[in-house]
């Protein structure tokens, strides 16, 4: 069982960034290796084989890295492809398999849902591949069956996010027209909550919230998923006491490392991040 590992975060491109923010102001002492995909993001339209193709190789790239522990932070990944990969691939392909941990993000967000209180009906914006997982249905049929959970797919918010588009006009008329269409199916008074299912979707908090009423609560899933992952360390010491402390991050991406690079500065307010490029399709998956 080997020491000094690493927490790897995986996600389809920069939105993942959003919780690991949070993650790192919660947990700074870690090790941490950041894997965005942006070169074939976004998941969301992708079939059920590509996105867990993309998914294994992620994974692949971030244990070949030294990490033991990885938070698969897109949705889309967490709804269609984590329970094969913690279910059937890890046990098959790593012999050291019970010694590796890849967690999601849906989970604790719908657990979160659970202490909104009773009869509260939570709007849920997230990609198509997410809403047609209904991932997010059967978690909470589970973790929080008094809310009233309503799904809407908005695949146009991920591409203008990795485009770096994060107001504007182009911005400004999909949101509201998801939260105009939103509205219409669902009689807008009755919403209590909007739920960001999409790493990408808090990067337009600024746009969003001059379209949602402000009696409606955003939620958004980086201090959640910050705190699940203190959390789990705090009930799996064996893992927690496996991780180095050293206070260093790697950023990996798939696309060009300059685009990257100038966004992460803004996500993270960090001036100083460098990344790599990351040639992850090379990794077998079988």
């Amino acid at each position: 069982m080997d020491q000094n590992c690493k927490i790897g975060i995986f996600d389809s491109g920069f939105g993942g960034l959003t919780i690991f923010k949070h993650i790192k102001e919660l947990l700074p002492e870690y090790d941490y290796v950041y894997l965005g995909d942006s070169a074939r993001t976004p998941y969301g339209h992708r079939s059920f084989e590509a996105v867990l193709k993309f998914t294994m190789e992620g994974v692949d790239f971030l244990f070949e890295q030294g990490c033991r522990l990885i938070i698969v932070a897109c949705n889309t990944a967490s709804a269609r492809a984590l329970r094969s990969i913690q279910q059937q691939w890890l046990t098959t392909k790593y012999q050291d398999y019970p010694f590796l941990r890849v967690l999601g993000v849906i989970r604790p967000t719908v657990e979160s849902l659970g202490g909104l209180g009773q009869s509260k009906t939570a709007l849920l914006w997230a990609t198509m591949g997410t809403v047609k997982s209904d991932s997010f249905l059967l978690e909470a049929s589970h973790h929080a069956p008094d809310i009233h959970l309503i799904q809407l797919a908005c695949p146009l918010l991920v591409p203008l996010i990795e485009a770096g588009e994060l107001s504007g006009d182009g911005v400004a008329y999909f949101v509201k027209k998801y939260w105009q269409e939103s509205v219409s199916r669902e009689r807008g008074e009755l919403i209590d909550v909007l739920l960001l299912a999409c790493t990408h979707y808090p990067l337009l908090l600024p746009e969003i919230r001059k379209v949602v009423p402000d009696r409606v609560k955003i939620v958004t899933q980086g201090e959640i998923v910050a705190g699940s992952l203190k959390d789990y360390l705090q009930r799996h010491p064996e893992m927690e006491k496996r991780l180095s402390r050293a206070n260093r991050v790697q950023y990996y991406t798939t696309d060009r490392c300059d685009h990257f690079d100038h966004l992460a500065k803004i996500f993270m307010s960090d001036n100083d991040i460098i990344s790599e490029l990351a040639i992850i399709d090379r990794f077998a998956h079988n």
